[in-house]
């Protein structure tokens, strides 16, 4: 009688590599910081889309319309406050964010329920910002014609990370420069929590082995992606060199 442990069918091992994990090479590409207008740009095309549905927009008892105005206002404002300065620190963009919510809501509790606080209201009747479908869609197309811009931009100037080079992509005609790295260190710094937010964002320190300066690379996207990748493959490539060297 068999045993029903030995007809039992051995496991076959995981066939599944991961070999993507790490990659072969990584791409690091620095944008402008227009970019992060891109919340404009949204609410740009959504305002568009709601005027384009209201009737009599420009009347004077029309809220919703005014609300809209207010709300792409305020958005509008903070996205250049984010250009323009930095907040490096949480504390700040609690604050900033509490600032800005609390200044928001009230302009709109006020703007939608005029009966709350009447003086105030009666002041607010002259602020009263309505612009119609076309402005809202001209602000959507010319911000996406510079993304579009950027876009195109980009891809003649951009950083090659790969286990044993570092290679820069710039201009029109594909000029390539190699550097030597095989001892390459990498720091990440995050230095605006906006932006972070954004679109994951941050500066990227490039210290090669030769005596060239630094190479610092800002609002690189995705930036912790980024590092974690340039970092699993430099530490498969030391591993191998390590193999192939028997130590």
């Amino acid at each position: 009688m068999s045993n029903p442990a030995s007809d039992d069918v051995a496991p076959r091992p995981d066939t599944k590599k991961t070999s993507g994990e790490t990659p072969q090479s990584v791409l690091l590409v620095p944008y402008p910081k227009i970019i992060f207008l891109y919340p404009t740009f949204l609410l740009a095309i959504i305002s568009a889309i709601g005027m384009h549905f209201l009737t009599d927009p420009f009347a004077p008892e029309n809220n919703t319309a005014a609300g809209i105005g207010t709300m792409f206002l305020g958005l509008f404002t903070i996205n250049l406050v984010i250009l323009a300065f930095d907040f490096p620190r949480t504390t700040s963009l609690t604050l900033f964010f509490f600032g800005a919510a609390v200044t928001m809501g009230l302009v709109l509790l006020f703007t939608f329920q005029p009966q709350l606080w009447p003086d105030l209201t009666a002041f607010m009747k002259h602020f009263h910002p309505v612009a119609n479908a076309t402005f809202y869609w001209t602000i959507a197309v010319v911000l996406g014609a510079l993304f579009l811009v950027v876009g195109v931009v980009v891809r003649f100037d951009y950083w090659e990370v790969r286990g044993n080079e570092l290679l820069h992509h710039h201009g029109f005609l594909s000029n390539l420069e190699r550097l030597s790295a095989p001892n390459l260190r990498m720091e990440k710094e995050i230095n605006d929590i906006f932006e972070y937010l954004l679109l994951r964002s941050g500066r990227l320190v490039i210290y090669t082995s030769n005596d060239r300066q630094p190479i610092v690379l800002d609002n690189v996207p995705f930036i912790t992606k980024k590092e974690e990748a340039v970092t699993r493959m430099l530490g498969a490539l030391q591993v191998q060199v390590r193999r192939e060297d028997g130590k």
